[in-house]
């Protein structure tokens, strides 16, 4: 095996993966992963190509500053390469971007700076205007500019491309592709177009994107919300080349969510929510073929980043995208369910330091205490400051000193209306089945509920 001296060399030449599991009709159906990216994502062969045409541009000088904007993946892509070279790097991002990424991008030492993701194009506060001005408020500063920067589609036409060609012996039938800043479409289109003009582009588009219409119509209108990360847009790119593609789908974030779910539980490949998009489209493109055709798409990032939002059941139900069967009473508004495991809960042993840290790993604020299965008290933050009352020994102290005994219940079939005298009194509300605790209910749980029935 080859000796690697820095891990810039391991962008690229990542695997092909047919996919078996999947059930892509008469068609066989490939992934590139692009996830095995030492980034975690495509992102890194377009920050690569782009740092290193501004050096040879003389647009970057040693120590210099890089400014951009991104929703995730190119961050990440120039923040590996920025460590490596030395170079300061200056991120905006919208605030829809999973923690993952951002605690990734700190760790690489980037100055992330947060801004709306609720604001279109010419909006102070859209990212793309944000970090344009901030590079022309920062002497020195060099806006590198995915949206607009050739260095980005070249990146695939000299790498993506013909390595894909490669891996499947010239013989590909369609290449089903996102597009967030257009470079991938852009880029294997100008390859294709001159080796294999036959190869059909799919356009795999979040609902919502005004990109799909474009390709349909030619003209869009306004855009829509969805909650899949680092493609679609409310605007068309000009790298995109989207005249040259053949065919839109629009996937729904509930679909591309599942497909990426589905993806890791039944062929293991741990990947993002915009490969849960392109995924979803390539198998409906797929399952509508009448005859054999070789289709490919990719694993744009690594899942990973992904695991406190699409992975996560809990935040899939907040965000109404999977639901439970209707019970019709109050356990529907139980967002953690102690019947199915979900439950944070505390023994009236443990010591008030482990209560406080449960508290902090969860992101929770109150558990409930369980002795033998059986619901003896509450635990919340403000019982632990009143016992602590600043002395840092006391956090030794066991549960059943500072707990809450005399926790008001609800039985499950009391009505909805039985949630606000509680909640008036700063309370959560406890349900239960006779003696059995079945969960708590917040109030962020009874919004949640209510907004998910609202959309149903």
């Amino acid at each position: 095996m080859a000796i690697y001296h820095s891990v810039t060399d391991l962008i690229g030449h990542t695997p092909v993966l047919q996919l078996h599991k999947l059930g892509s009709g008469v068609c066989d159906l490939f992934l590139k992963l692009e996830n095995q990216n030492p980034g975690g994502s495509i992102k890194d062969r377009v920050a690569l190509s782009m740092i290193q045409e501004a050096e040879k541009q003389g647009l970057l000088q040693p120590g210099g500053t890089i400014i951009e904007a991104t929703a995730g993946n190119t961050g990440l892509g120039l923040a590996l390469i920025a460590a490596q070279k030395g170079y300061r790097l200056i991120l905006v991002v919208p605030d829809k971007m999973s923690r993952e990424k951002i605690f990734h991008l700190r760790a690489l030492g980037v100055q992330v700076v947060l801004t709306r993701s609720d604001v279109g194009k010419g909006h102070p506060a859209y990212y793309q205007d944000y970090a344009q001005r901030l590079s022309k408020e920062i002497p020195g500063a060099f806006y590198i500019d995915q949206f607009n920067n050739h260095a980005n589609p070249l990146a695939h036409s000299t790498t993506t491309a013909p390595e894909l060609y490669a891996q499947l012996d010239g013989r590909i039938d369609a290449i089903v592709v996102g597009v967030g800043s257009g470079g991938t479409l852009g880029g294997l289109q100008t390859w294709f177009a001159e080796h294999s003009p036959h190869t059909e582009f799919v356009l795999a588009d979040p609902a919502g994107s005004i990109l799909a219409d474009q390709v349909e119509t030619g003209h869009y209108g306004e855009a829509g919300s969805w909650l899949v990360e680092g493609i679609g847009e409310d605007f068309i790119p000009p790298l995109a080349k989207i005249d040259g593609v053949q065919k839109a789908l629009r996937i729904s974030d509930r679909e591309a969510f599942t497909t990426a779910r589905e993806l890791l539980k039944v062929e293991g490949i741990l990947a993002g929510s915009s490969t849960g998009t392109l995924l979803a489209a390539a198998l409906r493109y797929c399952r509508a073929q009448t005859s054999p055709k070789r289709v490919v798409t990719f694993a744009c990032d690594s899942g990973n980043k992904y695991l406190s939002k699409m992975f996560n059941d809990d935040w899939m139900r907040q965000q109404g995208l999977i639901s439970r069967p209707e019970n019709g009473d109050l356990r529907d508004f139980i967002a953690l369910r102690h019947d199915e495991g979900a439950t944070v809960t505390a023994a009236p042993d443990d010591t008030l330091s482990t209560v406080l840290a449960r508290m902090r790993l969860y992101d929770i604020s109150q558990l409930p205490v369980l002795e033998n299965n059986r619901l003896v008290g509450i635990v919340d933050e403000w019982d632990l400051i009143s016992h602590v009352q600043g002395d840092s020994q006391r956090f030794s102290l066991p549960v059943r000193d500072a707990m809450t005994r005399n926790v008001e219940q609800l039985d499950k079939s009391a009505p909805e209306s039985a949630l606000k005298p509680i909640f008036d009194r700063g309370l959560v509300a406890v349900v239960m089945d006779n003696e059995r605790f079945l969960g708590l209910i917040t109030r962020t749980d009874v919004l949640t509920h209510w907004r998910n029935r609202l959309e149903q």
